[in-house]
């Protein structure tokens, strides 16, 4: 039998167990990430960049979908390869069932494995999106219609927010022209000058 002494410490002992184990507990069940990775960063005016959408520790993802708005006036929607991820885990079906450059959405992204078959687990690309940078500055990306499912068609639920990009400023062929011939301008005033 326990004394009085030692039932108050196991109790402590217990309790700080439970404690340490509630706190521990969002750590180890955390939702799966859905996030955006730019190539190259920052993008680049003027050319095509590569945003992988990823999922990062998911377990069992049998079908997802999602919507993905941007701005229009510094990107517009070029091309799209669905990434590896899913397929991983057998035959694929997938699309978007609508594409909007004039107001920067694209609707539904949806992929699904086809039969009865385990889901994929891990991290890996969900689609590759090819944009041309239209525009500069910084611009937000933002999911909606997020909708993700196991083997037995139950909710997953993945962590998301909005994506921040910069767009850096690099200065067209034809400025770096125009700077070169006004430099040779004005060293040839130089030389006219001092020949005088």
């Amino acid at each position: 039998m326990l004394n009085l002494t030692q039932l108050k410490q196991l109790k402590q002992h217990l309790g700080a167990a439970l404690l340490l184990g509630a706190c521990a507990a969002p750590a180890a069940f955390a939702d799966p990430l859905l996030s955006i990775a730019a190539t190259p960063k920052p993008l680049p005016f003027g050319t095509t960049v590569d945003l992988d959408v990823r999922i990062a520790g998911i377990s069992d993802l049998y079908a997802y979908q999602f919507s993905l708005a941007f701005d229009p006036a510094v990107l517009q929607l070029h091309f799209y390869v669905e990434g590896d991820f899913l397929s991983s885990a057998g035959s694929t079906s997938a699309g978007v069932a609508a594409i909007d450059n004039a107001l920067g959405n694209i609707s539904y992204k949806y992929g699904s494995l086809l039969g009865a078959v385990p889901g994929a687990s891990g991290s890996g690309s969900l689609v590759h999106f090819g944009f041309k940078v239209i525009g500069t500055g910084v611009t937000n990306l933002y999911f909606n219609d997020v909708l993700f499912l196991d083997a037995g068609l139950n909710d997953i639920g993945v962590q998301f927010g909005p994506q921040t990009l910069a767009v850096a400023s690099v200065p067209e062929p034809e400025a770096y022209l125009m700077l070169g011939l006004g430099l040779v301008g004005i060293a040839a005033l130089r030389r006219r000058k001092v020949a005088l």
